[in-house]
């Protein structure tokens, strides 16, 4: 029976459904239609942003037996065997656990025999980097010669440690980061059809958390619902992972506009002293920062602000927009992204924003750089 959890309760089932990813899919969807299939595929990219994914979805579509209208349709023989797991047309291989020579040297025997009942057999070989150098030696000598009847997916999050003879030997997908839009509507979609609701900037805020990952965004949605009583809320976000206020977020704002260290590094302290994640501050930081100078540039961003930002924040945004130049809002966050990189060998956690505060109003505290 299939779990409850939400990444595999929504985890796409065709094309369509993928979240981002164009880029890939469509070039994916042509080559079905036109038939022309590659005998290795290598999906590279962080994690959580569809990779395994769309791996079996191609899976399923190369072998669909109802053709091109709905690819993969999901409703014939075969493609109720490879979503069920009985099909033996379909071999998952983790390189994590299964990384030596000798498991590749038993899949070189075993490409070797001829699909069940599929017209393909597929080899998904997850985190593909993990394999030695002679799992990597025999799996070059099977990706140069495939039988006709084989098809290799190859998936890494980490495409410097695959050799590059694999790499040539393979049609080469880069996965990216999904963005905070994209995420943001794909949680929409969940919580209607878990008769949810969410406050105003919520699930842009959860969009925020997940860096890009659909998994981890389900994951933090699957956690607030577990907590949450039919409605999302920014203060249930907060106390459950221990997030900033939008008032604490938008006070070191208005400080590092301003210029006023003293107040930004009060600020700064108040969250320390509520254990808030600094990683998470910075980012929200940053964030802010990003949408104010396009707002700054071009008032018609609103109009996407108004998506996926809360009022609150929103009218933040065009008040500073007002009242400071283009330039200066542009020095905060030039600052603010050179001093995040220093968050992971920071001595403590909050120094890095509390020299960047210093930094911003160097020129009140008698400095030179900021002009």
């Amino acid at each position: 029976m299939e779990s409850d959890v939400l990444y595999r309760k929504y985890r796409p089932k065709s094309f369509n459904e993928v979240v981002g990813e164009r880029h890939v899919v469509e070039v994916l969807r042509s080559a079905l239609q036109k038939n022309r299939i590659a005998h290795a595929y290598l999906f590279s990219g962080p994690r959580g942003t569809g990779k395994t994914t769309v791996a079996r979805i191609f899976a399923r579509a190369v072998n669909c037996a109802e053709g091109e209208k709905e690819i993969p349709c999901n409703q014939c023989e075969l493609c109720e065997d490879f979503l069920s797991g009985r099909t033996l047309d379909l071999v998952e291989i983790d390189a994590a656990s299964s990384r030596g020579i000798d498991e590749i040297r038993a899949l070189k025997d075993a490409v070797q025999v001829l699909p069940f009942k599929a017209k393909y057999k597929v080899y998904i070989i997850d985190e593909v980097h993990m394999l030695t150098k002679e799992a990597f030696n025999a799996l070059l000598k099977t990706l140069e010669e495939p039988p006709s009847h084989v098809i290799f997916i190859l998936a890494t999050t980490e495409l410097d440690k695959v050799p590059e003879t694999i790499v040539s030997r393979s049609q080469h997908f880069e996965f990216r980061l999904i963005a905070e839009e994209e995420l943001e509507a794909a949680l929409e979609r969940i919580l209607k059809k878990e008769g949810f609701k969410s406050e105003e900037g919520a699930l842009g805020l959860i969009a925020v958390l997940a860096e890009g990952s659909l998994r981890d965004a389900q994951s933090i949605l699957d956690q607030i619902l577990a907590y949450s009583d039919k409605e999302i809320t920014l203060k249930d976000l907060e106390l459950v992972f221990g997030l900033p206020t939008q008032s604490l977020v938008q006070n070191i704002s208005a400080a590092f506009l301003a210029r006023d260290a003293k107040s930004a590094l009060a600020h700064i302290h108040a969250s320390s002293e509520q254990s808030i994640d600094m990683k998470i501050l910075f980012k929200l930081l940053l964030r802010n920062f990003r949408h104010l100078i396009y707002l700054k540039l071009d008032p018609s961003h609103k109009t996407d602000l108004a998506k996926f930002i809360d009022t609150g924040t929103l009218a933040f945004f065009e008040d500073a927009a007002g009242k400071y130049e283009a330039a200066r809002i542009a020095d905060v966050l030039k600052k603010l992204n050179s001093a995040y990189p220093h968050l992971k060998v920071a001595y403590v956690p909050e120094l890095p924003l509390e020299l960047a505060a210093l930094h911003i109003a160097s020129d009140q505290l008698g400095g030179s750089t900021a002009k």
